[in-house]
């Protein structure tokens, strides 16, 4: 397993863990939801350490998320709000800490998730945002050549007019 998949199965473990330990009987989980990350990627944080960035789904929300590559202390950051890149869009992110997971921050898109009939239509809706954060690049249209006229070419001109 690269370092990248051992990150995020970390984060899904505890929110999983999260989930069957101090969210046991909250109304607010959608049985019909389960905890998965969603495309997550690396990227860079403010000083260019590795930031694994991607969409986490639970039963209670969907963010984005930003979690460095190492586990790091929260640093006085817990609950601090910061504006981050993420893609080619900035976000407000909120800082977060878990001696499992380490600091990470993250960002909501939704929550409660009442509103997703299954975890297929919340996968697609993670997948929906990150394409809108992480736009394709377009492939460059050749610019068609100029031709000359078919009269000028076969009267030896190639194309330019005389006077």
């Amino acid at each position: 397993m690269d370092e990248l998949a051992v990150r995020v199965g970390t984060l899904e473990g505890f929110y999983r863990w999260v989930q069957v330990e101090r969210m046991r009987g909250v109304p607010l989980l959608h049985a019909a939801l389960a905890v998965e990350a969603v495309g997550f990627v690396w990227g860079a944080d403010e000083e260019g350490d590795a930031v694994a960035e991607g969409v986490l789904i639970t039963p209670w929300f969907m963010s984005l998320v930003r979690l460095p590559a190492r586990v790091l202390p929260h640093g006085g950051r817990v609950g601090g709000r910061f504006v981050r890149a993420f893609g080619t869009e900035r976000f407000d992110f909120i800082g977060a800490h878990d001696e499992a997971i380490g600091y990470h921050e993250t960002c909501a898109l939704f929550s409660p998730m009442g509103g997703f009939t299954d975890q297929a239509l919340a996968r697609a809706t993670a997948r929906e945002a990150l394409a809108l954060t992480r736009p394709q690049p377009q492939p460059q249209q050749a610019t068609p050549a100029v031709l000359p006229a078919r009269r000028a070419f076969f009267l030896g001109r190639g194309g330019e007019r005389r006077s």
